[in-house]
This record gives C-alpha cells, sequence and structure tokens, in this order.
C-alpha cells in the first residue's frame, strides 16, 4: 500500500507524489519496490535492511541519502505472543522522504489523524521522525497497558486453576516485554544519536525533543515495571506450585504409612509359624481390632503434628 501526504493544517493524503511530500508504504508489493528503486532511486541496500525483522535501529547516510530505521510495537496476530516489535525506515535525500514498513500497524494512520486534529505541520525530515518516535512511543504505553490486562487474566485463572499452562501464558507475556525493552532502548540511543547531530541540532523544536524523550522515558519504565511485576508474580506462583507439590507429597506418604501398619500386621500374623493366635476362633477378630486402633492412633498423631 502506497499514500502520499502533505501539510495543510495537518497531514493530507493527496493522489500523486509533489516536491517535499510524504510518501509512505506499508506491506511493499514488487510494483512498490520498482517504484522505490527505479523511480526514487533510493539505495536497494536501504530496502533489504528495513525488511529484516530484526534490524536494529539506526541512523546511515550513503551518497546524500540518510537512512534512519526505528522500531515500532504492532499487533502480532500470534496468541501466544500477541505483540512484538518491527522496522520502520525512514529513507529522505533533498525532497524526497519515505517511510517503508514491511507490516501492517496502526501508528501511521493514528499519526496523520493525530497531526490533523492538532493542525501540527512537518517542518522538514528530521522533525518528521521524531514525530515517528514520539507516536510509537505513546503506542508502547497504549499496548503496555493491554498487556498488563492479559496479566491480570492470567492471574485470574492461576488463583482458580493452578497448572503449568496458566505459567506458560504468562511465559509469552513475558517475551513481549523483551522485545519491547529491547527496542525502546535501542530507540532511545537512535534518538540521542539524532539530538546530537550538529548539523541539524539547532534546528530542532526544544519542546518536541522534550515530549519525545519523556515519552521514551515514561514508555521503558513503565516496560520495566510491568516485567519486574510479572517476574515476581511467576516466580511466586512458581513457589505456590512446588509448595502443593510438597504437600501432596507429605499427604501421599502418610497414607501410605498408615496403610502399612494393619499390612504389617497382617504380615507378622500370616507366617507359617506359631503366634499364639492360630488357635483362637477370635484372631483374626483381635488382628483386625489392633490393626484399627493402631491405625488410628497414627492418624491422630499425625493430625496432632500436622502432617495431614
Amino acid at each position: 500500500m502506497k499514500a502520499f501526504y502533505t501539510n495543510n493544517n495537518g497531514l493530507v493524503e493527496i493522489q500523486k507524489w509533489t516536491s517535499n511530500c510524504w510518501i509512505h508504504i506499508e506491506s511493499p508489493t514488487e510494483s512498490d519496490k520498482n517504484y522505490l528503486l527505479e523511480e526514487l532511486q533510493i539505495p536497494e541496500a536501504f530496502y533489504n535492511d528495513i525488511e529484516d525483522i530484526d534490524e536494529r535501529p539506526r541512523i546511515e547516510i550513503e551518497d546524500g541519502w540518510t537512512l534512519i530505521i526505528m522500531r515500532i510495537p504492532v499487533k502480532s496476530g500470534d496468541i501466544k505472543i500477541p505483540f512484538h516489535t518491527v522496522p520502520l525506515g525512514i529513507i529522505f535525500k533533498d525532497d524526497i522522504c519515505v517511510t517503508i514498513s514491511f507490516y501492517k500497524t496502526e501508528i501511521i494512520a493514528d499519526f496523520v489523524s493525530y497531526s490533523q486534529r492538532k493542525n501540527i505541520e512537518i517542518e522538514d525530515n528530521f522533525n518528521l521522525v521524531l514525530r515517528l518516535l514520539l507516536s510509537s512511543s505513546v503506542w508502547y504505553l497504549k499496548y503496555l497497558k493491554q498487556i498488563n490486562h492479559k496479566i491480570k487474566l492470567a492471574e485470574d485463572n492461576l488463583e482458580k486453576s493452578i497448572k503449568n499452562e496458566e505459567l506458560q501464558a504468562l511465559l509469552q507475556i513475558e517475551k513481549c516485554f523483551v522485545f519491547f525493552i529491547t527496542s525502546l532502548k535501542a530507540n532511545d540511543v537512535l534518538f540521542q544519536r539524532i539530538k546530537n547531530l550538529k548539523a541539524h541540532k539547532a534546528n530542532y523544536d526544544p519542546e518536541l525533543l522534550e515530549d519525545v524523550e519523556i515519552e521514551l522515558n515514561q514508555a521503558q519504565d513503565t516496560a520495566n515495571i510491568y516485567n519486574n511485576i510479572l517476574t515476581g508474580m511467576m516466580d511466586a506462583y512458581a513457589s505456590v506450585i512446588s509448595n502443593n507439590m510438597n504437600t501432596i507429597m507429605k499427604q501421599m506418604t502418610s497414607i501410605s504409612i498408615i496403610l502399612m501398619i494393619p499390612t504389617l500386621i497382617a504380615s507378622l500374623y500370616g507366617m507359617n509359624v506359631p503366634n499364639g493366635l492360630e488357635e483362637s476362633k477370635y484372631g483374626i477378630w483381635i488382628l483386625l481390632l489392633v490393626s484399627i486402633i493402631l491405625s488410628t492412633f497414627g492418624v491422630l498423631l499425625f493430625k496432632r503434628r500436622r502432617w495431614f
């Protein structure tokens, strides 16, 4: 999907390219790739770097072209790992500015809509990059809230039924935090590099820089807090499961000991040797009574020691 945007009290979509407009391409087709490489003449290496899902945030300049890659959060559609991060590339030179994402994302549509509500004018390419960094940080926070809601649901399930499946669900959510924390740290490093570019440092809006820094820090802090809470909760429930297992094993051992008492008595008096009861017609009842008394005594003893 290819779209063109220009400034007009916010970003407004237009039908074809004009000088200094913003081109956004999402999930590029073969024709989109030909348009980028043949008509716009962007370096193919830049295109291939953005296509790599594991590409790290960075800034690179080649033959007058500038490539900036940031990591943005997306919904994966995978039940096990509902959120992860993907690269978003910004390539610009002179009057050409292109953003490329090989995955569908909610960020761009929301960013355009927000610029129209707030009448935001994109002053230059680096201003666009900073605003996209700001928007991505806001979406990190939105998705973190949704992840936290999933944690609460998993916690409720754990309270009702403590099984390995529930812990595995929390483990999958923990992977989302790993993706988010790693990507946010890398985006922060990218932001610091852009912020300290000598050639553009004087042109930055100080309020915009402050907003980006605040949102990035807040997203990192929130991700770390939620991750620490999740880690502590998983450790606690793992301990609960282990304690429950120990309790069950203790109860089973106690029951085995109680059942062993009548078995031992029956074994002793069942041997083919004189025992004083072989001629008694009450022998079986005496053995049963002794077994019941000793077993009852064992049960009371275990209850007193809280082994049951």
